[in-house]
């Protein structure tokens, strides 16, 4: 890889880098045990209300008192996450990535023994608060565990490496899935091992983390302390040759010198960081509003009905996690060849075009569900696009979002807009998780129509808005959006080119108060900017031939 004819030589995945890389993914690993793990043994968690009620009361609880209890039971988890997810900003300028990751395996530990021992103590409130702080402990990794990473990767691979988030979710999930079974813990006694079980995630990663180091950005540009960052990327790179990515982080700590801290309500109000920031928030929607939490939630209840048995429901459950995983090995090495957008696009494209698919499998059972031959027929189109569903889901939305609002921000607003873009995941998440019943109560056999419609329009949006991050500093892609200011389109890739070779033939010839000057996100112009700003602009115009000179003019001439 070359910027205005000075090569950067690419990183390989070194056994440290691979090693933290494992050890903070245990977060992503927790997300996504305790999305899926309390769905397996709803009737075993109901009959233990059940029983708490009759024991403390006297008298049997009716059935829509203990399906609300239930949904607390799940929906709480939500909440917490919200909470979590909102202040990972906070925990990451104060404590640092890796040292927030470490004091959240205590909301880890705590959550998972209430869970644990919630039907020794014959208390289902214990449950409830052990959910809302697992939530907690969930939302501060997802907000985290991406900043970490995409932090500590080198550039070629940070693609790649965001991937393995998505992977750590859908791994939690698939164990989930599979401890849920009734054949292993999804039985009456075993249901809060099942639950308690979440301790293993937190407690493995406070033995490995602890070697791993702080983020060599967070070190260098928020604590200042340039010898521990080179350390640190001495150690992830195994290489001594550093100086790359320590003149990349100057390059950042310049223009971040140059502009105030970026706090939520200035990140909010800010017109230069409003484009990066909408996009962040857009993506995360469409990870949640696409449908995919339905298809996880309801799979069990959605292959039964279109005719196969409970067992083998089940066991197309556990398929779909399956599937997820693989998808999300298969898709890691594509994610820096073929891009972000371009990987999201299909994804989009392909969850729309099957989501149309379910919604035909419906109607097909409601109008010819008479016929023995069509029940078979929609049986086999229904699991058929469900499972292509989640592929595409695999192959884009489930894990480019995490990984693009990471990417789309320079170190000073990072963390705010993570905060920001995690708390919408959640919001979209919980408003999902409860307003799907209802929704397929009221839309029956179209219940999956407005899916169908958010995900052409977050298609649209990702069309025209999202730029393509691939193989590019924070600071192109800051530079992007402030010489674009939020307007017009930002896929010409020759105005990448013109931009990028501009940012970095600035950065090898000007002082460093006028290249900080260049990359800083600020409303105004700074003095020192003018002159690239003329530069850039130069480079991004057409060339023009000079107008003609006028006739010449004589003293004293008739003409």
């Amino acid at each position: 890889m070359a910027f205005c004819g000075i090569s950067i030589p690419k990183k390989g995945l070194t056994f440290f880098l691979s090693y933290t890389i494992l050890a903070s993914m245990l977060g992503m690993l927790q997300f996504g045990y305790n999305t899926g793990v309390i769905n397996a043994p709803e009737v075993n968690i109901e009959n233990f209300m059940k029983d708490v009620y009759k024991d403390r009361y006297g008298e049997d609880i009716q059935d829509d008192s203990v399906q609300l209890l239930y949904s607390l039971a799940v929906s709480i988890f939500a909440i917490g996450g919200m909470l979590g997810g909102f202040s990972g900003g906070v925990i990451a300028n104060k404590f640092g990535r890796k040292g927030g990751l470490l004091l959240n395996n205590v909301l880890g530990i705590g959550g998972a023994c209430l869970m644990g021992f919630t039907k020794i103590m014959h208390s289902y409130e214990l449950l409830f608060l052990g959910r809302f702080i697992i939530g907690v402990n969930c939302g501060l990794n997802t907000s985290l565990v991406p900043m970490y990473i995409s932090e500590i990767a080198p550039l070629n691979l940070r693609g790649g490496l965001g991937t393995v988030n998505q992977l750590a979710v859908t791994i939690g999930l698939l164990i989930s899935q599979v401890l849920g079974i009734e054949q292993i813990l999804g039985t009456d006694d075993g249901w809060p091992v099942l639950l308690g079980l979440a301790i293993c995630p937190a407690v493995l990663q406070l033995i490995l983390l602890p070697v791993c180091p702080e983020s060599p950005r967070y070190l260098l540009i928020q604590k200042q302390w340039e010898e521990e960052a080179r350390k640190a990327l001495r150690r992830l790179r195994a290489s001594n040759n550093v100086e790359e990515d320590i003149e990349e982080m100057r390059a950042e700590q310049r223009a971040q010198q140059s502009e105030s801290m970026i706090s939520m309500t200035e990140l909010i109000c800010s017109p230069t960081l409003r484009s990066p920031l909408i996009i962040s928030i857009v993506m995360q929607l469409s990870q949640q509003l696409s449908g995919i939490n339905a298809v996880f939630y309801y799979s069990t209840g959605l292959f039964i009905s279109s005719g196969l048995t409970e067992e083998t429901s089940k066991f197309m459950t556990i398929g779909i996690g399956a599937i997820m995983v693989a998808m999300t090995l298969v898709i890691m090495p594509l994610m820096d060849r073929m891009g972000r957008r371009t990987l999201h696009l299909y994804g989009l494209g392909g969850m729309f075009i099957f989501s149309i698919f379910i919604t035909i499998s419906f109607l097909i059972k409601e109008f010819f569900g008479y016929v023995q031959e069509m029940i078979d027929w929609m049986s086999y189109l229904s699991v058929v696009s469900t499972l292509s569903f989640v592929v595409f889901f695999a192959l884009g939305p489930g894990s480019i979002p995490w990984m693009i609002t990471a990417e789309l921000f320079s170190q000073g607003p990072r963390p705010a807009a993570m905060s920001i873009a995690v708390l919408v995941n959640w919001l979209a998440n919980f408003l999902v998780g409860i307003g799907f019943p209802t929704m397929k109560s009221a839309l029956e056999n179209y219940t999956f129509l407005p899916f169908s419609v958010f995900l052409a329009i977050f298609w649209i949006f990702t069309y025209k808005k999202v730029p393509e991050t691939k193989n590019k500093t924070f600071e192109e892609i800051l530079a992007l959006f402030r010489h674009n200011n939020g307007r017009g389109s930002l896929r010409d890739s020759r105005l990448y080119g013109s931009m990028l070779n501009c940012v970095n033939t600035l950065e090898q010839r000007m002082p460093p108060s006028e290249h900080a000057s260049l990359v800083v996100a600020e409303e105004k112009p700074l003095p020192d900017q003018s002159a690239s700003d003329r530069c850039c602009r130069d480079l991004a115009q057409p060339i023009r031939p000079p107008p003609p000179l006028p006739p010449p003019r004589f003293p004293n001439s008739a003409v």
